[in-house]
This record gives C-alpha cells, sequence and structure tokens, in this order.
C-alpha cells in the first residue's frame, strides 16, 4: 500500500520531536573570571552562553544554560574559595576553566599560578565526574594590545601572559586535557576595534563569537558519544 505524501511528513515530525523530547539535558559549568562572565557585553553575548547556543544547534545536543562561576577581577585563589563557597554537589557533562589574567595584573609570583592552577583544574575534573574528556582549558586573551593594555605597557604584558599559557598548556597536557589557544584571536584586538568592548579593556561579543569558532570543534569532539 502506497503512503501519502501527508501521512510521509507526518511521520517523519513524529519521528524527530519524539527523538528531541527524549534527548538528555546536558549540564555545563564554566570557571573563570571577568572573560567567561563576560564583563561590559550582554549576558547573551558571553562565549559560555554562545557555545550553548551552538551546541544546541547540533542534533541531538540539548544543553542547558551554562551555570557560571566567575567575577571580575578573580586570581586562582579567589576562584578556588569562590568555588568552596559554592557548595556544587553536582557533576556536569562538561566544564570550562580560563583563569589567570589577574594574577598577571596584580603581579603575583607565577609559581602560584602553577600550584592554584592544578588545583582548579583538578577540581575541574572533579566536577566533570572524574572524566578528563568532558574538560577543556580556554587560554588568557592577550589584553595588552587593548588601549587600556597599551598604556600599561604591550610587550611585558604578552610576554608575561604567554608564560601564564605555557604553564596552563602544560599542565592541562599532563592530564590529557585540551587547551584551546583563542591568544591569537585576542590580538586582532589591535587593528579591530569591534573586537573590544565599551570598556576599551575587555572583549567585545564579536570577539567571543570568534573565539567559539575554535572552541567548539573541540567541545564537539568530547561529546562525540552524544
Amino acid at each position: 500500500m502506497k503512503k501519502s505524501p501527508l501521512l510521509f511528513i507526518v511521520l517523519s515530525f513524529l519521528f524527530h520531536f519524539s527523538s528531541f523530547s527524549q534527548a538528555k539535558q546536558l549540564s555545563y559549568l564554566a570557571l573563570g573570571d571577568s572573560y567567561t562572565i563576560g564583563e561590559s557585553v550582554n549576558p547573551s553575548l558571553r562565549w559560555p552562553e554562545q557555545l550553548v547556543d551552538s551546541l544546541n544547534a547540533i542534533n541531538k545536543l540539548s544543553f542547558n544554560s551554562p551555570q557560571i562561576v566567575a567575577r571580575t577581577g578573580w586570581t586562582t585563589g579567589e576562584l578556588h574559595k569562590a568555588i568552596a563557597e559554592s557548595n556544587i554537589s553536582e557533576t556536569y557533562d562538561l566544564v570550562s576553566l580560563l583563569i589567570g589574567v589577574n594574577n598577571q595584573y596584580r603581579g603575583y609570583d607565577i609559581e602560584l599560578y602553577r600550584q592554584e592552577f592544578r588545583a582548579l583544574l583538578e577540581k575541574s575534573i572533579y566536577f566533570a565526574g572524574n572524566n578528563t574528556e568532558r574538560v577543556f582549558v580556554v587560554s588568557i586573551p592577550n589584553y595588552g594590545v587593548t588601549p587600556f593594555g597599551i598604556k600599561k605597557g604591550e610587550g611585558k604584558i604578552r610576554q608575561e601572559l604567554l608564560e601564564y599559557d605555557k604553564i596552563a598548556e602544560q599542565i592541562s597536557s599532563e592530564y590529557g586535557i585540551p587547551f584551546v589557544n583563542i591568544t591569537p584571536i585576542s590580538e586582532r584586538a589591535k587593528t579591530d576595534s569591534s573586537l573590544i568592548a565599551k570598556d576599551q579593556l575587555h572583549p567585545s561579543g564579536n570577539m567571543y563569537t570568534e573565539w567559539i569558532h575554535e572552541i567548539l570543534p573541540v567541545v564537539k569532539s568530547l561529546l562525540s558519544e552524544y
């Protein structure tokens, strides 16, 4: 018996609707500082929000809004303290970590960063159910190219942040965790003012979108089983 075109359309719709409704609701925890909370941009333009929007556009993936533990000005130590005070008891399908710029800005001993970054990465793994394949790290953007940073010393800032990123990448590699290097993107802000927020320091929503182009393939690989 030949099926009518209308019946075929209805059955296809029901199949896709059933698949969507049965999709697991996934969770994402983003840990960081001003770059994660999206200082000076609309909340919808924060990169964790843009990442979730991009992931949800992929068939079979359905993420809840990201839980963000981040605040402008936080160092590694302050993030660690905030995590302890947040009493997070659940595990997440995805966890990200981006931290360190304020350690550099305040002139803290870089060895302190090495120690506290490792502790934060281990905590990130714990929040991912001790699954290192659900965690990724993002490099520190180079704020030295911004109008604010240029006044503070562009060359010195860049050199110091590269040292911080080298440490973060090395420790991430020890745990088999991907390190997404968005620093070259951040340096485009030197000649493209659309990549800088109105405060003349933090990334704009446009820059965060550029970050997603680097982050999304990595995260898709981490979530390949879904």
